[in-house]
């Protein structure tokens, strides 16, 4: 089976991934906290 994407790739997506659920969760904390405080 021929790899159709190189291994730099999949890295930098896999972080890419990692890094957009981290500010997104972060984002959502903060919302969430901001409406606790009200």
């Amino acid at each position: 089976m021929e790899e159709k994407f190189p291994r730099a790739l999949w890295v930098r997506l896999i972080i890419y991934v990692a890094v957009g659920h981290l500010f997104a969760a972060f984002i959502y904390l903060l919302f969430e906290l901001g409406a606790q405080n009200k």
